[in-house]
């Protein structure tokens, strides 16, 4: 029998590393994920693997750098302000193409802003976030439950297409605890003939973003874009609750979406037929997903806790088939269910 422990989102995405085979943690401390580092403080020196605590985030990264290239699974954890103080180390990696899982326990924003959960974090995520054109693959919990299951498929993931994995996930998801099991899963084993394991009885292998002979940078990007549409055709996750005859399609990720869950519950206790799509990949978007239900609903809401940036790919995917309306809040500030209610009995 599967026993179910109480367990936070941090320390249950930090548990599923550990046995997922992360065999290097590199992180600095900052609120809201700051259980996580911990955690992994002590679980990485049980079972006599690599626990660092960098100087700042910049070394972080390049230490999880030096580490995926040496063909490890290697992690680092760290919230908004930190994750953008990665996002060079994040571009050579994905120049490099090297496989780490990175998770934004996301807090608000701009600047020091609060140590409050926010998705205000989306942009810098889905759309690359540093230098260069590259993608990175996102995917979004919404339970702790998901915070373990997702961490085995971001390092699975990362490994598949040698390429980061961010896993994004708020700081109330971080620091709320629920129930959970935490039986391992299915690790899946990629060969890593490239990694920079010693030159003995082979060519030595070159890991390296710097192209300057004319004409070499663009043929690298061209493979990495290939790439990247290889990704877009082949990973989609996606939840759809209740949308085969719903008039009124919800959309929400993360924290925003367990919100809108009870919301389509109580509408349809209304007669108001209502649904929801959470993307759980945030890249790649499940463009094809939403503009299916284009093609019967009265219009779309999207909810978020930020001044709205899921929005604009959910506008592209609808293509202006029916409107699109956006529900949010910022700085910390949760949706509430009764707003949300309100604003759909309107637009009917």
């Amino acid at each position: 029998m599967e026993t179910k422990i109480l367990i936070s989102g941090n320390e249950a995405l930090g548990e599923a590393a550990v046995q997922a085979g992360c065999k290097a943690y590199f992180g600095y401390p900052i609120t809201p994920q700051n259980e996580l580092t911990a955690y992994m403080s002590r679980r990485m020196l049980e079972e006599n693997r690599v626990f660092v605590q960098a100087e700042s985030e910049l070394a972080a990264i390049n230490m999880v750098l030096g580490a995926a290239a040496s063909g490890v699974r290697t992690m680092t954890t760290s919230s908004s302000p930190g994750i953008s103080l990665m996002q060079e180390g994040l571009s050579y990696m994905a120049g490099d193409e090297l496989p780490c899982v990175v998770a934004n326990i996301a807090r608000g924003g701009p600047g020091l802003g609060n140590i409050a959960g926010s998705q205000s974090d989306y942009f810098q995520s889905v759309k690359g976030g540093g230098h260069g054109d590259y993608n990175l693959i996102v995917i979004a919990p919404a339970t702790v439950q998901e915070m373990f299951d997702f961490t085995f498929t971001a390092f699975n993931l990362a490994d598949k297409y040698r390429t980061p994995v961010i896993i994004l996930a708020d700081g109330y998801l971080g620091q709320m605890m629920e129930p959970a099991i935490l039986q391992k899963k299915e690790i899946t084993n990629f060969p890593k003939n490239w990694a920079l394991t010693g030159a003995k009885g082979r060519k030595p292998n070159v890991i390296n973003s710097m192209y300057l002979a004319e004409g070499a940078l663009e043929k690298h990007n061209q493979k990495l874009q290939e790439k990247f549409r290889k990704i877009k055709k082949e990973l989609c996750l996606v939840e759809e609750i209740s949308t085969v005859d719903a008039e009124v399609i919800l959309i929400a990720y993360g924290t925003a979406s367990r919100i809108c869950k009870s919301v389509a519950r109580k509408l349809r206790e209304k007669n108001i037929r209502a649904g929801l799509i959470r993307p759980i990949t945030l890249w790649p978007f499940p463009t094809e997903t939403i503009k299916q239900s284009a093609s019967h609903a009265k219009f779309f809401l999207t909810i978020e806790m930020s001044a709205g940036q899921m929005v604009e790919d959910v506008r592209l995917a609808v293509e202006d088939k029916v409107p699109v309306y956006f529900y949010g809040r910022m700085g910390g500030g949760i949706p509430e269910e009764e707003k949300i209610i309100e604003i759909i009995e309107a637009k009917l």
